[in-house]
């Protein structure tokens, strides 16, 4: 009988070294001084006292958080440098929303049959970043599973670590009717959504990746992989500047309907206007091809707008001056007593 290895079996473990090999010099480019171990260790380390110093009562934050099925998007368009970006933002602007700083990354990428080549470039567009956000991705996990995934898919998963003074935690608790809801644009679907978007553009639309739409900029493969806005800079520019705010969204699954009621206390509701921010034209395509019902966009969208600020009524001009160059922003609606969210 011949000798079996692991290979044969779907896993090749020089592709895994390969791959590390690949990405290790761009992962520790996004080391702070604080980051005391390097890619490869069991586990990785990351000295607290010089951070911790700077706060009185420190509270940890951590989400976890993936891109779904927008990887499918990456593979049909063999392009995958930016769908780390998207897996970044989306994990920090879910620990944004509570005012903490975004510290450390770890991210787990999975497929049916590794490509060294593949990896390095999910992670290239993850370093850039984490740089540019000041986190340091401190470690990660390859997974070679055959005959789990497709073959060419890729599943990646990300995990965000921060911290936020004790006092200074935005929970929302103290939003009340009169509060108005700010939002800040998204410049597409974000993360979410993409099982109901490739069913329009694909299955009833008939479109292939590089078709183009006159109501859209860029073909429908790039429209769809545009990257997930990162907040990191637009909240801590407003908190920064003294700014009070009681509550924030990330506007992801769900949408404005689902989202928003996380942050209100019971007795509230809110009132938003749809009218108040402009129409993203990809999600005007989407509704026009399925005939989409306009509540069923407004739960599976995020519909233009991709993170909510409350605040008192006379924080919002100081807000718009807080952001200008930054930042469009838009008066969506008021806190009102009830509850849920009504769209008119």
């Amino acid at each position: 009988m011949a000798k079996i290895d692991y290979r044969a079996a779907g896993v090749n473990i020089d592709a895994g070294n390969e791959a590390v090999n690949r990405i290790k010099s761009l992962v520790k480019s996004t080391f702070t001084k604080n980051v005391l171990t390097g890619l490869g260790s069991f586990g990785s380390l990351f000295r607290l006292k010089p951070l911790l110093d700077e706060y009185d009562d420190p509270v940890m934050v951590q989400s976890i958080d993936g891109v779904g099925t927008k990887t499918i998007i990456a593979r049909k368009l063999n392009k995958f440098n930016t769908i780390g970006v998207d897996l970044l933002s989306a994990c920090t602007n879910d620990i944004l929303v509570m005012g903490a700083k975004p510290l450390t990354f770890l991210d787990y990428i999975a497929n049916d049959k590794l490509e060294p080549e593949i990896i390095e470039e999910i992670v290239s567009g993850m370093v850039k970043a984490c740089k540019d956000t000041g986190v340091s991705l401190v470690g990660g996990e390859t997974a070679e599973m055959p005959d789990t995934y497709l073959p060419g898919e890729h599943d990646l998963v990300g995990i965000i670590t921060g911290v936020v003074e004790k006092n200074k935690i935005i929970t929302g608790e103290n939003i009340q009717p009169g509060h108005v809801a700010v939002g800040l644009p998204s410049n597409g679907l974000h993360t979410n959504g993409y099982s109901l978007a490739r069913k329009l553009f694909f299955e009833i639309g008939g479109y292939d990746v590089n078709d183009t739409i006159p109501e859209l900029e860029k073909p429908v493969g790039l429209t769809l992989l545009e990257p997930h806005i990162n907040y990191t800079n637009h909240v801590f520019t407003v908190l920064n500047a003294g700014i009070d705010i009681k509550g924030i969204a990330h506007i992801t699954g769900g949408g404005l309907v689902e989202n928003i009621p996380r942050i209100l206390p019971n007795g509230c509701g809110i009132e938003i206007q749809k009218a108040s921010w402009p129409n993203v034209p990809v999600f005007d395509v989407m509704q026009s091809i399925g005939n989409v019902d306009i509540d069923e966009m407004f739960r599976a969208f995020n519909m233009g707008i991709g993170i909510v600020f409350v605040v008192d009524f006379n924080d919002v001009s100081s807000i718009k001056d807080a952001l200008k160059g930054l930042t469009d922003i838009y008066e969506i609606g008021t806190v009102v007593s009830g509850k849920g969210v009504n769209i008119g």
